[in-house]
């Protein structure tokens, strides 16, 4: 089976090694997205055994992984896994996320922060916004998931042919649930830790961009 991890990944260079380091022995294909980054994220990489690909520009991380997927659609993966660059997830959990998938329950498993207690080191802030992001997912898709914007997340070939992402930037974790919908994808839930770093937090979207997020959807869907 070829299951490639997508690392949507801008600006990584100081992280990115670690990352794919702890990557790399768990014998996946990698697909790394720069989005267009302005320091050497890219040449990093290029000295890892993986398929990089550059955006000139920064177009944001829907366009990343949609840039990713694309390329796993023709190196006919049969599952893939979108993975944070900044050191956030936990590659061991990357089987946790896949085990629904190999076993044929579900065509999509998405991560949740809130599953087990599992959200040390996370606002109380925040919290509140993404836990009530769900509901804004739930008016919009008719799906309520427990972690409104989780990037850790896996999908089988199915769901990859169906899923493609128009919103370049973080409301594709919205985009996503459309598509489960639309197409009767089978889903399901999967606890994960959230390492909060100083320097995850510092690249992680701020408050602020979560409620821009949720208006550009509410205006779309008006």
């Amino acid at each position: 089976m070829n299951i490639f991890l997508i690392i949507p990944a801008y600006n990584e260079a100081s992280a990115i090694a670690q990352v794919l380091q702890n990557l790399i022995p768990l014998g996946y294909s990698i697909i790394l997205v720069d989005d267009g980054s302005s320091d050497d994220t890219s040449g990093i990489a290029a000295t890892f055994p993986i398929y990089t690909i550059r955006h000139p520009v920064n177009l944001g991380q829907g366009a990343a992984l949609e840039t990713g997927m694309e390329a796993a659609r023709h190196l006919s993966a049969d599952f893939v896994v979108h993975f944070d660059a900044d050191g956030q997830h936990d590659s061991r959990e990357i089987s946790v996320l896949l085990e629904p998938l190999l076993a044929g329950e579900s065509d999509i498993v998405f991560g949740s922060r809130f599953l087990g207690n599992k959200h040390p080191g996370l606002g109380l802030i925040k919290k509140r916004i993404l836990l009530g992001g769900r509901w804004i997912n739930y008016w919009m898709t008719g799906i309520l998931l427990t972690d409104a914007h989780n990037g850790f997340r896996a999908m089988n070939r199915v769901a990859l042919n169906k899923i493609h992402f128009t919103q370049p930037g973080m409301a594709h974790a919205t985009e996503i649930l459309t598509s489960v919908r639309k197409y009767s994808l089978r889903y399901c839930e999967r606890p994960v830790h959230i390492l909060y770093t100083a320097y995850s937090k510092k690249k992680g979207q701020r408050i602020s961009n979560v409620v821009n997020i949720m208006f550009h959807l509410i205006f779309k869907k008006n």
